[in-house]
This record gives C-alpha cells, sequence and structure tokens, in this order.
C-alpha cells in the first residue's frame, strides 16, 4: 500500500511538471522496479489527477465494512485454542459462531499458524527418526 502512496505522487507531480502518461510510464518503472503500478493504473490515476483531483488515496468503498477478523476475534480464537491445540476450523467456527473463512484467516495471518503434518508429530516421540533409507 505505501509503495503504491509513493507512486501516486510520483504521478501528481509528473502531472504537475505538465508530463503525459506515456513519458510517465518509463519513468515510474525504472524508479519502482517490479513494484511498478500497471500501465492502466498509471494512465488511470494520470487523468484523476489531470482532473484536478487532489488527494492521492483510495475513495471510500460502498457497504459494510468487514468486522469479522477484528481484535476481539482474533482473541477469542487465541483463548479457545490455549484451551485445546488441536480444535479443527470447523469446531472453532462453530463454537465463536464466526465464518470457517474468518477462521482460517485469523489462524494463518493473525496468529501465524500453519498446519503441521501428521508424520512430523509422530517423528517428535521417537528417539531418532529414519528420514531416509540408506543404499548399499
Amino acid at each position: 500500500m505505501q509503495r503504491s502512496l509513493e507512486q501516486r505522487m510520483a504521478i501528481k507531480f509528473c502531472v504537475k511538471l505538465e508530463n503525459s502518461a506515456a513519458e510517465t510510464i518509463p519513468m515510474l518503472k525504472k524508479a519502482f522496479g517490479v513494484d511498478c503500478l500497471s500501465d492502466r493504473q498509471i494512465f488511470r490515476w494520470h487523468k484523476a489527477f489531470a482532473e484536478d483531483q487532489e488527494y492521492i488515496n483510495d475513495e471510500n468503498r460502498a457497504g459494510r465494512p468487514s468486522t469479522s477478523s477484528s481484535d476481539d476475534n482474533v482473541k477469542r480464537v487465541r483463548d479457545l485454542l490455549n484451551t485445546d491445540r488441536r480444535l479443527s476450523v470447523r469446531l472453532i467456527s462453530e463454537t465463536l459462531d464466526i465464518t470457517k473463512t474468518i477462521v482460517h484467516e485469523i489462524l494463518s495471518e493473525s496468529l501465524g499458524m500453519r498446519k503441521m503434518r501428521r508424520e512430523l508429530s509422530l517423528l517428535k516421540g521417537t528417539k531418532r527418526p529414519k528420514l531416509a533409507k540408506i543404499k548399499e
């Protein structure tokens, strides 16, 4: 998001210098490399700034904001997992009355958890696991 705002500021600067969108694209690609906005987005923002748009932030979108993955829900999921680490996404979803996709998002993004392979958990109990067969 921050890189996008920087690029919008650069586009606005090019508009103030009266550079065309076609002249602006190579400059942005040289400055930002692979993180550069697409040509279409550059043309769109160039046109908006040329038509006297002053702000560089996105416009507010219609609709209800997503509040499902709020800090409160993250805390509720964390507390539930502290009681039993082996709960499934479906069971957490039913217990807390949150959709499965939001529970999965909270687990993976907010809490940084991921599924552990069954074989790895079985290896933890052995003294010295055999990881590969040795050919003679």
